[in-house]
């Protein structure tokens, strides 16, 4: 059997390639995908040939062993139906929906150990955003907002609104977000942003402290989060930070380098940067929470939460190519893009 799988084979360049499909082993199925979604944090810096060649690409997931170098197949948001089954896999994984941390392809081989059943209720599109949902839920866990504080999130792609739905539950002070893209801010407000601003009015961090209903008791903001994918974005976060403040860094700059100004209120106001990183669990919280109890989560909140509005675009697989295209060339135009098959 063959499938069709998609790889990245150099800066701005994607190819769709046919290869042997093997049958499913002991304790594999093989999965018939239905909709994959584009990362356009990650995947993008893939495209652009903005990651760093010398680290692995995911050591947690088997899927996506190896390092960065094109040719390279990648991606981990895979939504699919159970079409084959291996010996000694139990007949009810047959027909079954599940999700996969898997590269954009047509089919896969899997052992069920790798799959998430969807839950009933969920739709593909909405499970394909699981990955991203389980970001934010650690970017939330990270962070620890507390009852009352003042909260700022820098960029409205994908995770970043999925950060803003959660935080909108919580209750805060206020929870400001900042987008370049008028696309993005509107659907943060929606979600239930205090107030969603662009970064590049020159009053914008004059409006920040503005909104900040307890600025009175403490002038600056409790905490931000930066997953713009932007480091400019990070002198903004420090700039409005109060004293002792905390910043949660969840993007992954790639090769781009963040040049900081921590000459002035980073080192007087005793700020702490915080890295966050889904692959892992913070050893603070390791203790009570664990990768099934995240992920468990993040389905609920997929159940709970009203996000099919935020899948902009669905694009046919045979063309990928022009979902990448409109992802670096016009990212306004889009908030989450699928494939479909």
């Amino acid at each position: 059997m063959q499938r069709q799988a998609l790889y990245f084979i150099g800066p701005g360049q994607v190819a769709i390639r046919e290869e042997p499909l093997p049958d499913p082993g002991a304790g594999e199925v093989m999965v018939q995908t239905l909709v994959s979604a584009i990362s356009a944090g990650t995947e993008l810096l893939v495209y652009r040939d903005l990651f760093p060649p010398e680290i692995p690409v995911d050591a947690t997931i088997p899927a996506l062993a190896g390092t960065f170098r094109y040719p390279l197949k990648y991606g981990y948001a895979a939504v699919g139906r159970v079409v084959a089954v291996g010996p000694g896999v139990p007949p009810v994984w047959q027909d079954r929906l599940v999700f996969a941390f898997h590269p954009h392809e047509s089919h896969f081989i899997a052992t069920v150990d790798e799959l998430q059943s969807v839950p009933a209720g969920v739709e593909p599109e909405v499970a394909a955003l699981l990955p991203n949902m389980e970001t934010a839920v650690t970017l939330v866990l990270d962070g620890a907002p507390l009852l009352g504080e003042q909260v700022v999130v820098f960029g409205q792609g994908i995770i970043g609104l999925l950060l803003t739905a959660i935080l909108a539950r919580m209750p805060l002070a206020a929870l400001l977000t900042v987008d370049l893209y008028p696309r993005r801010r509107l659907a943060s407000e929606s979600l239930g942003a205090t107030a969603s601003l662009d970064p590049g009015e020159p009053l914008c961090l004059t409006k920040i402290r503005a909104l900040l209903p307890a600025g009175c008791f403490y002038p600056g903001v409790d905490l931000s989060y930066e997953v713009s994918g932007h480091p400019a974005a990070l002198d903004q976060a420090i700039a409005i930070a109060g004293f002792h403040g905390r910043i949660v860094i969840g993007s992954w700059y790639g090769r781009k380098p963040a040049s900081l100004h921590l000459g002035g209120v980073f080192h007087r106001s005793r700020l702490r940067f915080i890295s966050s990183q889904v692959s892992t669990i913070a050893p603070a919280l390791s203790g009570r929470w664990s990768k099934p109890r995240l992920l468990a989560q993040a389905w609920q909140l997929l159940q709970n939460l009203t996000l099919r509005p935020l899948i902009t675009h669905t694009i046919p697989f045979h063309q990928a190519a022009t979902a990448y295209d409109l992802l670096a060339h016009d990212p306004g135009a889009a908030i989450q893009v699928l494939l479909n098959y």
